[in-house]
């Protein structure tokens, strides 16, 4: 009999909370998709670095867990407080409170067991898609294919059931402790409101705005850690307060009788809102916290994306590029090897060389924004001790300076598809990263290059490389076109000269540039660094003078450095890890968003019922129907822009914020507004969504009790 009861009542509750039943689902869908790609990744076979995205998912299944615990237990408690006169009349009828509670718990397992299979159903096809999706960032094509594994199978069940035990462990010991009384009491005290020291509480609405208002103004200008931990713990806090204040700010307002109330029905909206806001304080702020981290996240994931989109192809221009440390390298085995592995349309070998001085790297180190002044003097001038301990352990800059000759820069230049340029006899180049370009914009004011070994001294001026009958070069321009200057064509700059020039310096390192027919293959890479190791380790036994000169430049976000090159092979490996990171962020957010959103519809829906009175007292008092469903409308808009609102306010600062860092330090061509608005459409677009199903289902419901 309990069984068939439980039955009953479990499709009553998918009926009601038709907006929960339909968001686990979703959930449990994400959670089969995403867990499959633990153990049913395709891509696996490519890369050796799968293990990240394993551990972001997991990583992002933990958080996922304990969210949707917290929304099944709420909904739990929900429930059982709306249902509390039902279960005090099944005491009267003898039921023992162990026999309720096991019903109750049937019902609620039912309920999850449902949406778990439905989900998994939801997510096979899901699964699909994500595949699609990864390999098309691989730029590679995926073939559809359903396959079912007992891992995935057993991680969904595992993961959806930790979090209904999370959830339900407490509701059987809530059961023992109810009486008839308490359970027939407990929804008429859930809808009591409370108005006590209300002209005091109202105070915590223009405190909570004004540490918004600092929030904005400080955030990111604060230096130390602590501090900023700190200044996050009174924003969490303050959230939670803004409502306090919210709602004891509209009771106060009632009260005066200000001029609002007597305006249509604002009377009623502005009580009904206070009354909302009242008896979900707690829960509102919660639901702007979740609300913050998805906006955060999708936005996160937004900038990684866009890199990857707009930067990553750029990053390497060149189909191959190996790079030695030997200047004397000619790459025989290598090109031998490639030889046999791809079909060459062009092998070109080339010197990078050095002057053996360090003013290049110290004007890059006091000018550029991502060092600020940390290796100047006081007074502005480069603080060459700490920039010389600073190359010789960061491994970021060469240990010295780098040039490249202008034949060899013009034939790198046609293989990439650039017109060449031209040098006079007395004049240099700097060829820089694009991010860079503007920064440099003034270093031919302040650099003048004699390139004559340790020829030009900064304390003398000139004049030493004058006496030694060196002409001086002056820059000439400035081109920012992709040119490989992670580690190979120098790192962040290169400085380029008549070939003249090279007879006075020494060759620095070696590379090779490869333009091949058609794709590389996936492992190519890997076969290539195994080719070299031995010759590089034994070189470096014989002559260690100019093993410093390898970098990666000033890079911050995206490191990435390969003495050995693929294009194809580095591009589709890192897109593979950005989507490593950018795809559990997604996943996140879209919970957190879909939790939180459900939460606001489940208790309007829920609450429609008591609502069927009051809005047949305003028909009856003379509003019309029309004047009913604007009403309406203006209620669940208020209800559910409250929350969304304060939270894109919280999280635009942060936002932007990292999206300013972020376009700076990786030069991606995009506003860092656009990371927000964007995040904020795809927000608006599920928001949307939910809002449009609640609002029908009241009006439903609301109609239904107009008589």
């Amino acid at each position: 009999m309990y069984m068939k009861l439980a039955y009953r009542n479990m499709k009553r509750s998918a009926r009601d909370y038709l907006v929960y039943l339909l968001t686990m689902t979703l959930i449990s869908a994400l959670m089969y998709t995403f867990n499959s790609l633990l153990f049913q990744n395709d891509l696996k076979k490519y890369w050796d670095s799968e293990e990240m995205m394993e551990v972001m998912v997991a990583l992002a299944t933990v958080f996922i867990i304990l969210v949707t615990a917290w929304l099944i237990g709420y909904m739990v408690r929900f429930m059982m407080e709306k249902r509390s006169g039902e279960f005090g009349i099944y005491l009267l009828l003898g039921m023992k409170k162990s026999s309720l509670a096991n019903l109750y718990l049937r019902e609620n397992i039912l309920l999850g067991f449902i949406s778990l299979l439905s989900g998994i159903l939801l997510g096979i096809l899901l699964r699909q898609v994500l595949m699609a999706v990864l390999f098309s960032m691989m730029g590679m094509a995926y073939r559809l294919h359903i396959a079912l594994h007992p891992g995935t199978l057993i991680m969904t069940f595992v993961s959806f059931g930790c979090c209904y035990l999370l959830s339900l462990s407490r509701c059987r010991r809530k059961f023992k402790k109810m009486s008839i009384h308490s359970l027939m009491e407990a929804r008429r005290k859930n809808e009591e409101i409370r108005e006590k020291y209300e002209p005091a509480k109202r105070l915590l609405l223009p405190l909570s705005i004004l540490f918004i208002l600092l929030f904005w103004k400080l955030f990111g200008s604060l230096e130390s850690n602590g501090d900023t931990a700190l200044f996050l713990t009174g924003l969490v806090i303050t959230i939670y307060l803004f409502y306090t204040g919210l709602s004891a700010f509209i009771i106060c307002y009632i009260r005066k009788r200000g001029s609002l109330i007597y305006r249509g029905a604002n009377l009623f909206l502005l009580r009904q809102f206070a009354s909302r806001v009242r008896t979900m304080q707690f829960t509102m702020g919660t639901l702007t916290v979740l609300f913050t981290l998805a906006l955060m996240g999708s936005s996160l994931a937004l900038m990684f994306g866009s890199w990857q989109a707009l930067l990553l192809d750029r990053k390497y221009p060149f189909d191959i590029l190996l790079y030695s440390s030997d200047p004397g390298d000619t790459f025989e085995r290598e090109i031998q090897f490639l030889e046999e592995k791809v079909t060459p349309l062009e092998v070109y070998p080339y010197r990078i060389y050095t002057d053996g001085d360090n003013q290049v790297n110290a004007w890059m180190l006091t000018h550029l924004s991502a060092w600020g002044t940390m290796y100047q003097n006081p007074d502005g001038s480069p603080d060459m001790a700490q920039i010389s301990d600073f190359l010789e352990n960061r491994g970021i800059y060469c240990l010295c300076d780098t040039y490249m000759g202008l034949s060899d820069y013009n034939h790198l230049r046609r293989m990439l598809g650039y017109e060449e340029i031209e040098l006079n006899d007395n004049e240099y180049a700097v060829q820089i990263k694009e991010r860079l370009e503007k920064e440099v914009q003034g270093i031919g004011d302040d650099l003048v290059l004699a390139g004559v070994p340790e020829a030009f001294d900064p304390a003398s001026g000139s004049d030493a490389a004058l006496a030694a009958g060196t002409p001086l070069l002056t820059c000439a321009g400035i081109y920012a076109d992709p040119f490989s200057q992670d580690g190979h064509n120098g790192c962040d700059y290169l400085i380029i000269v008549p070939d003249e020039v090279l007879a006075r310096m020494y060759p620095y390192y070696s590379e090779l540039a490869v333009d091949i027919e058609g794709t590389a293959p996936p492992r190519l890479r890997e076969e290539l660094d195994t080719l070299r190791d031995a010759r590089t380790a034994a070189f470096r036994e014989a002559d260690s003078s100019l093993c410093g000169n390898m970098g990666y430049g000033s890079d911050i976000i995206f490191v990435f450095l390969a003495v050995n090159a693929v294009k194809d092979n580095l591009t589709a490996s890192i897109a593979y890890m950005l989507a490593s990171v950018t795809i559990p962020l997604f996943y996140i957010s879209l919970v957190f968003l879909c939790v939180a959103v459900t939460v606001l519809s489940v208790q309007q829906l829920s609450d429609s019922a008591n609502y069927k009175f009051r809005y047949d007292v305003l028909r009856k008092l003379g509003l019309k129907e029309n004047a009913i469903r604007t009403l309406i409308l203006r209620q669940l808009t208020a209800y559910y822009l409250c929350p969304a609102l304060f939270a894109v306010v919280i999280s635009g600062k942060m936002v932007l914020f990292a999206g300013e860092r972020f376009v700076m330090m990786t030069g991606v061509p995009v506003s860092s507004y656009s990371f927000l608005l964007k995040s904020i459409a795809l927000f608006l677009g599920i928001y949307l969504s939910y809002f449009a199903v609640t609002c029908v289902s009241f009006m439903r419901n609301i109609r239904g009790g107009l008589h």
